[in-house]
């Protein structure tokens, strides 16, 4: 029987999520004057709280005001921080371990990699002084859709995802206690990758349409010589469907052309796996990983007015490119440990975005991109120019934005609607970082709000103002310590008047609506 005698005591138990035991070890935990005692089973400790599942429900108690007793109580002397993640294989593959090596070359570990059976492996880090380990990564390398059910079953502490969680992962992750995994402390974009369109290098075909693109892999396009190849019909390779950059290429690619995939293309489970049939096939077509395209050609996006869009980093950090794919971290509300604490917070120092791009993915550190180095977009602007785009808004656009450069933290909303896209989300909160520690000090930033060319230009100018304030004011919201006394943050708005993309096409219109941030 758990009895309490004076619950005051117990002022920093909190409750948490329900859970299924990972420990699974009964456990008798006693105030130091021995006057209250609380028993029940660990389900885990991080080095510093207790998480104990009691007839009260779970709670978590703080190690340093109590003993512990029983046959599941930790070594407090000799802690080994465990962490369990799963999902994404290209991420647990790549890009993790090679931020878990920069985090322990910056922190005095050694990293050592065991492999498993299977897709499972551990990194070890070891103290360097003490010659002893502090902590296990352990990895589950897999998909999307597996990662998120191992964190349901609480068979996982951390998600590797490239997509975001699904609405009826959040609402049993909810119901499951896990909190809500919208919020701000619940996720985060690691990286950046994108899909991009891949053939052979014998392919004479350099460039494809969205549009195109979507009724190949649908079966309405079967030959090459629809989009300007030889006689040869065209064979599809996609990543395996439970992966979640393929259900992203089906939000991004297949959705907004309301089509479905065809039965008749080929599946890979590794990236790499697609990247090798694609380059050996000349009439092979694929859709694969930014950071995994290896010996293939990329096609350029094109559409019917004559703008082109490439994917390259800088397209890909700025949203220009529309096939974008931010590489996901999710975790519930408990606590990690602190070397896993440690671990989330250097992922976004400026040495992590290094070790980032130095995997082959696109990191978030902003970028000042100069007017002279942004390819066609002011010959864009002038190409769209009319009877509602003047040369009066042309050069008001030019000269403000002329002595200015632009940052490559952009922000696009999701479709439908006036909620950011998560990649935004995620600059929202990364340039108020940079707010909070100074790095914009006595400079302007412009909030400049663009988009469509849907309806009268007036309007789509009033739209894209009120685009631009909203993005202003959350940015402000998540600046909690910045002193915004010492930067000036502007608003303008130029409307329609510099398309990124063709706007007869629904993924060209979203392209088009944006906000981006321009300093001096």
């Amino acid at each position: 029987m758990i009895t309490i005698i004076r619950a005051a005591v117990f002022a920093a138990l909190f409750l948490c999520s329900a859970a299924q035991t990972i420990w699974a070890q009964d456990i008798a935990l006693s105030s130091r004057d021995g006057k209250i005692e609380l028993s029940g089973t660990l389900l885990g400790f991080d080095g510093e709280f207790y998480r104990v599942e009691t007839e009260y429900g779970e709670l978590t108690i703080d190690s340093t005001g109590v003993q512990c007793e029983g046959p599941g109580c930790p070594n407090l002397d000799h802690f080994i921080a465990e962490l369990q993640l799963s999902g994404s294989a290209t991420m647990g593959e790549i890009l993790m371990p090679a931020l878990i090596d920069g985090f322990a070359q910056r922190n005095g570990y050694q990293a050592t990699r065991e492999d498993e059976e299977g897709n499972r492996f551990t990194y070890r880090l070891v103290d360097e002084k003490s010659d002893q380990t502090v902590a296990l990564f352990m990895f589950r390398a897999s998909n999307s859709d597996e990662g998120f059910a191992d964190l349901l079953a609480d068979e996982a502490d951390i998600v590797m995802s490239l997509r975001e969680m699904r609405t009826e992962e959040r609402v049993r992750a909810r119901e499951a206690g896990m909190g809500d995994m919208t919020g701000l402390n619940r996720s985060r974009v690691l990286s950046l990758d994108a899909a991009v369109p891949v053939v052979s290098a014998s392919n004479p075909v350099k460039q494809i349409s969205p549009l195109m693109l979507a009724r190949a892999f649908a079966g309405k396009v079967t030959n090459w010589q629809a989009l300007g190849g030889p006689d040869a019909p065209i064979d599809l390779h996609l990543p395996d469907d439970s992966s979640g950059l393929a259900q992203a290429i089906s939000d991004q690619v297949m959705r907004p052309a309301t089509l479905t995939f065809t039965d008749t293309i080929t599946r890979h489970a590794r990236p790499a796996d697609l990247a090798e049939a694609v380059a050996k096939d000349s009439f092979a077509l694929g859709i694969t990983s930014y950071a995994e395209q290896r010996d293939t050609e990329v096609l350029t996006l094109s559409g019917s007015c004559g703008f082109a869009l490439d994917a390259s980093r800088r397209t890909i950090k700025t949203e220009d490119y529309p096939l974008t794919a931010p590489m996901f971290l999710y975790f519930p509300a408990r606590r990690l440990p602190q070397v896993a604490r440690e671990f989330l917070a250097f992922t976004r120092s400026p040495a992590a975005q290094i070790v980032i791009r130095r995997a082959g993915f696109v990191d978030q550190a902003p970028e000042e991109i100069p007017i002279e180095e942004q390819g066609n977009r002011f010959t864009n602007a002038i190409a769209v120019a009319g009877p509602e785009i003047t040369l009066d808004e042309l050069q008001r656009m030019n000269a403000t934005l002329k002595p200015m450069a632009r940052l490559s933290t952009s922000f696009r909303f999701e479709a439908g609607s006036v909620r950011l896209d998560a990649q935004s989300r995620s600059n929202v909160q990364q340039l108020a970082r940079a707010l909070e520690v100074g790095q914009y000090d006595a400079r302007r930033l412009l909030f400049a709000g663009f988009s469509d060319g849907q309806g009268a230009s007036f309007a789509n100018r009033d739209i894209a103002l009120r685009r631009a304030e909203a993005v202003r004011q959350a940015v402000i919201a998540a600046a909690v310590t910045a002193n915004l006394e010492r930067v000036t943050l502007d608003l303008d708005a130029f409307g329609e008047a510099m398309p990124m993309a063709c706007d007869d096409t629904a993924w060209g219109r979203q392209a088009n609506r944006r906000v981006e941030v321009w300093v001096r």
